[in-house]
């Protein structure tokens, strides 16, 4: 890789940093994302580190101050700067008593981020490791109050995987593996009526959810904001319960990482719980949401008790979990290598949200078929977890030429790579800092 090429693409990402840093935490995008998102808050540090170590733990620092007492961490925080009008939905519709927050999570990333801004902290010299280490040991029982929550009471399937209860707390918003179990959730076009949209103020709506699925979103969220975000009892009324691939493969992924800062914090015998958990959660995906028809990882609907027979990169994101079986570790790499998505060995370019073949398949909708940094970053981590490193450094040259060529935007046509959403969006930016650092991720060792 060219170091011209590198030194632009390092220094422009820190320019969006820098523009996208309020003095107190991070937000994904100036226009269209004025607040702090969870897992984006995550992303952000990874990367963040390597320019600003102090900014990192401020951001996730900043996220878990907002913790619910549950251990639940919402997915916006919202800015008391930002008027309610600037935002749909804003702190007024979510209508959280006493907390400038969301109701819903999004996927706990946090554990991992903490640990690889720890991991970075040695290259800022003493002064930074002995705040690293204050930081970690502020966020390691934070951490484990938010799997806490997940795995508890959030495992409404009762096979100890976390349920989300909306799309959005996916991360994959309107990825067409929902399309299925939304159908059950009622439309109701009014509410866009007396909820209006904002977000195509900022954004082409021919990229955005549907006014269809946002009715649904809206609707979804009254229903849980009513019995004032209770999960006791959710399954029986609330109409979107869905055990997701990704979620529950970032959810063990950060049982691991867990296990390592309670190991580094001398807690060992935390550190073998958290390997533990990780190793049944492993177990949970494998048996719940693999399609042995398919050959690969499918959302389960919990209200029909049916996988989506639906391709979707979720699918590819169980690859993280260094416990895997082996015969399902070769099948998702397939799937991968496939038309379907097609690894840069065959297109040029990372893995679309979609199935590439399939007719729902949208080279502009959001989660529907763009190529998106943050998940390719997943599954490139999954593919050195399992020694793939080939792979692995073909899909980190297709991510960097991708945001170098375009731009730091929120995601990218699938077949040409023209930048698409927000055009300086944050963890673009901080994760390209860490694919240029290209610091290598620990393969963890097996549990036994």
């Amino acid at each position: 890789m060219h170091e011209e090429m590198s030194a632009d693409l390092w220094n422009s990402a820190v320019r969006v940093l820098e523009t996208n840093w309020t003095g107190h935490h991070m937000v994904p995008s100036r226009r269209l994302y004025p607040h702090q998102w969870s897992w984006d808050a995550a992303f952000i540090a990874i990367g963040l580190a390597y320019a600003n170590p102090g900014r990192a733990w401020r951001d996730l620092r900043s996220l878990f101050e907002a913790q619910w007492a549950d251990g639940r961490v919402p997915h916006i925080v919202f800015d008391p700067a930002t008027a309610e009008e600037d935002y749909f939905p804003g702190p007024a519709f979510w209508d959280v008593p006493g907390r400038g927050s969301t109701g819903i999570v999004q996927p706990p990333m946090h554990a991992v981020a903490a640990w690889e801004v720890y991991r970075h902290a040695a290259a800022h010299g003493a002064d930074s490791a002995l705040q690293a280490r204050i930081e970690l040991e502020w966020l390691y029982p934070r951490l484990v109050a938010q799997q806490d929550y997940l795995t508890g009471s959030r495992n409404l399937g009762g096979a100890g995987l976390a349920c989300i209860v909306h799309p959005w707390e996916s991360g994959l918003d309107n990825s067409p593996g929902w399309d299925a179990a939304l159908a059950g959730v009622p439309a109701d076009p009014d509410l866009l009526s007396t909820y209006r949209r904002r977000d195509l103020a900022n954004a082409d709506a021919a990229h955005r959810p549907t006014d269809l699925d946002y009715s649904r979103y809206v609707g979804l969220v009254l229903n849980y904001r009513a019995e004032g975000y209770s999960d006791e009892g959710l399954l029986s009324r609330h109409t979107f319960a869905v055990e997701c691939p990704a979620f529950n493969a970032i959810l063990g992924t950060a049982e691991l990482a867990l296990a390592q800062i309670a190991g580094e914090l001398g807690r060992a015998a935390e550190a073998t719980t958290h390997r533990e958990r990780a190793h049944r959660i492993t177990a949970a995906i494998a048996e719940r949401l693999w399609d042995p028809r398919t050959r690969t990882f499918h959302c389960r609907d919990l209200r029909t008790d049916r996988l989506s027979p639906l391709h979707c990169v979720s699918g590819l994101l169980p690859l993280m979990l260094p416990d895997l079986a082996a015969d399902q570790v070769e099948a998702v790499l397939g799937q991968a290598r496939s038309a379907r998505f097609g690894l840069p060995e065959q297109t040029g370019l990372p893995a679309p949200s979609y199935d590439r073949t399939a007719p729902e398949f949208d080279t502009l909708r959001y989660w529907r078929g763009p190529v998106w940094i943050n998940v390719n970053w997943l599954l490139r981590r999954g593919l050195l977890v399992h020694g793939f490193r080939d792979e692995a450094e073909d899909l980190r040259t297709a991510m960097v030429r991708l945001v170098h060529r375009n731009g730091h935007f929120e995601y990218f046509h699938p077949a040409t790579g023209e930048g698409l959403g927000a055009p300086t969006f944050s963890w673009t930016a901080a994760l390209s800092l860490d694919l240029l650092a290209d610091r290598s991720v620990p393969a963890y060792a097996r549990a036994a």
